[in-house]
């Protein structure tokens, strides 16, 4: 990375994940308004949700070994823009539920890969004084995704819900189509790739595996200095605190002996919290504007919002851990987002006021941004130095249990409560995960 010539691999890979991300963030939240135009319930749309994350859940760990292994990745990141664009086909052909929920869980897969030898990439190219630039780039392309997406897919669907089209087979219509860009917007991305030399202008490193770890997770800085360029969950990064002191702890770093350091379970819990309500809000928020009547235009401008002010969140996020402590962060990040949340569905029902419920989405994903990082930072330094990894491996394990879980749940509150349940059922867990960080923090 030290000329202009030596960064075309980053930008390439840059355009793809703004591609693919866009491409995501456009699929999902039309998949919940196709269950809809199919009948589908909210618990219906929890189960699919849940079914995106089975397969990352499985496979996360053996992908990561993979992609350690491999002299060049190239072909893995075009396979998972493959994978996603082929869930996004299966999405826009599917005409009934057991065809979207397979589907679904394709584009979870197909994330995944990319996500993974993305990450890996850029470790291992990257040199070390500029790993977290590049990191950093790349977390924003999936930011990026996160606010184009939605917005492409409101301006598809149009101002009109779902119940006041004058024709449905146009709003079916519609909904495909929507599906079919995001099915193409991903498939660009597969020849984009291989304007990227497979070894890089050098020899590729056969290197160690690491655990992998959300896209946003990797910036800024917030992970841990030891763990090297090696994969997808480790590049140079600045890390303060207590993480060294436990070196000289014996024992095998089994999931039962790290879940046993004090503060593990709380720090896994909420960082389950924060991630399973990104898909929830996903997921859901095309329920309750259906529920509210507000258009699909303006549900995609509020998970846009979203997105961005979690973006912005990741920018400032390096100075507010430097003026605060990053227990207090993460506790006003589940505190702030579960409060915030919550009263977005009242504010589209019950007061109609959409200027507040963006303000909301606003403050609720800015908290959110705040806290997913640090939870990767606050597990890394409760553990010793040679426990890191398997504990980071342990951190993503919990996460993807709570994207199965979380979801299932809330489509099973939704039921009974509208869709604002499963939203609520999300806050409510988001809340619980803060106040007991607050009565475990005094304790201490």
């Amino acid at each position: 990375m030290a000329n202009r010539g030596n960064l075309t691999w980053l930008w390439v890979m840059i355009a793809a994940a703004v591609l693919t991300q866009t491409a995501l963030n456009l699929l999902r939240p039309v998949t919940s308004y196709k269950l809809l135009a199919l009948g589908a319930g909210e618990t219906t749309v929890g189960l699919a949700t849940a079914a995106y994350a089975i397969l990352p859940l499985v496979f996360a760990m053996s992908l990561g070994r993979l992609s350690s292994r491999l002299p060049t990745l190239r072909g893995m990141i075009a396979l998972g823009a493959l994978v996603l664009g082929l869930g996004g086909v299966g999405l826009a052909f599917g005409s009934n539920v057991a065809v979207l929920m397979v589907s679904s869980a394709v584009l979870g897969m197909g994330h995944l890969l990319f996500t993974i030898a993305g990450q890996t990439v850029i470790g291992r190219r990257s040199a070390p004084e500029n790993m977290d630039a590049a990191f950093g780039w790349f977390t924003a392309a999936f930011s990026v995704g996160q606010m184009s997406g939605p917005l492409i897919s409101g301006l598809i669907l149009g101002n009109a819900t779902l119940s006041e089209a004058t024709h449905s087979t146009e709003f079916a219509g519609r909904i495909d189509g929507a599906l079919w860009l995001g099915a193409v917007c991903s498939l660009l991305a597969v020849p984009v790739m291989y304007l990227m030399r497979a070894d890089g202008g050098r020899r590729s490193r056969r290197l160690p595996a690491e655990p992998t770890e959300e896209p946003g997770d990797r910036a800024h800085g917030l992970g841990d200095k030891n763990s090297g360029p090696a994969g997808p969950a480790s590049h140079t990064e600045t890390s303060v605190g207590a993480g060294d002191e436990g070196t000289a702890v014996p024992g095998k770093p089994t999931m039962l002996a790290i879940w046993r350091v004090p503060g593990i379970p709380s720090h896994m819990m909420a960082s389950l919290a924060l991630l399973a309500m990104l898909d929830i809000l996903t997921a859901f928020m095309p329920l309750v504007g259906e529920a509210a009547g507000v258009s699909p235009f303006w549900v995609g401008i509020l998970l846009a919002v979203r997105g961005g002010a979690s973006f912005l969140s990741r920018i400032v996020l390096p100075w507010m851990s430097g003026r605060w402590e990053r227990h207090h962060l993460v506790l006003v990040s589940l505190l702030a987002s579960a409060v915030a949340l919550g009263f977005v569905p009242p504010a589209l029902e019950g007061w109609h006021a959409i200027w507040l419920a963006v303000v909301l989405m606003a403050v609720g994903g800015f908290a959110l941004g705040i806290g997913q990082p640090l939870t990767m930072s606050l597990v890394t330094q409760a553990v010793p130095t040679a426990w890191r990894g398997p504990a980071l491996a342990f951190r993503l394990v919990g996460n993807r249990v709570g994207q199965v879980a979380m979801p299932v749940v809330a489509g099973l509150a939704a039921a009974p409560l509208g869709p604002a349940g499963g939203i609520w059922c999300a806050c409510l867990i988001l809340a619980a995960s803060g106040t007991e960080r607050l009565v475990s923090g005094r304790k201490r």
